[in-house]
């Protein structure tokens, strides 16, 4: 039986990484305010409004604990001597084949249109790489 390494250091650092591609993503400064807009909410509504926000990033902390410890068994599992670019590449491939592509029709059925789901799908895919490459380098 093979035993697939989990590298715990590995996947703390790569879910931190993946929390902080998040926040630069949709900072205020970056691409919140276009998605914002482009999901037609009032300037003055607070996101996460409902839920409450220890909710909303428990629920985030534990969807790229999820994240990570698949995109390393993965990595380790099917490349175990990967280098950080091929690390990077199985991320976004992942990121693109389970994360972006099935949103597309969520985000265009749901109305929210196709720029939606390209700066959602955009940080899915630039944080899975970041994590595939954090988790290729331990």
């Amino acid at each position: 039986m093979n035993f697939i390494t989990i590298h715990f250091v590995g996947i703390l650092v790569a879910v931190l990484a993946g929390f902080a591609t998040g926040a630069l993503w949709f900072s205020p400064k970056t691409f919140f305010p276009l998605w914002w807009r482009t999901m037609e909410k009032p300037a003055d509504e607070v996101p996460g409004k409902g839920s409450g926000m220890g909710e909303i990033f428990t629920s985030l902390i534990v969807s790229l604990i999820v994240q990570a410890v698949v995109l390393s068994g993965v990595i380790n599992g099917f490349y175990p001597h990967a280098s950080v670019l091929q690390g990077a590449w199985v991320g976004a491939l992942i990121a693109v084949a389970f994360s972006a592509m099935p949103s597309l029709g969520h985000r265009l059925f749901a109305g929210h249109g196709f720029l939606v789901w390209a700066l959602e799908a955009g940080n899915d895919i630039a944080a899975l790489a970041i994590m595939g490459a954090i988790i290729a380098a331990m």
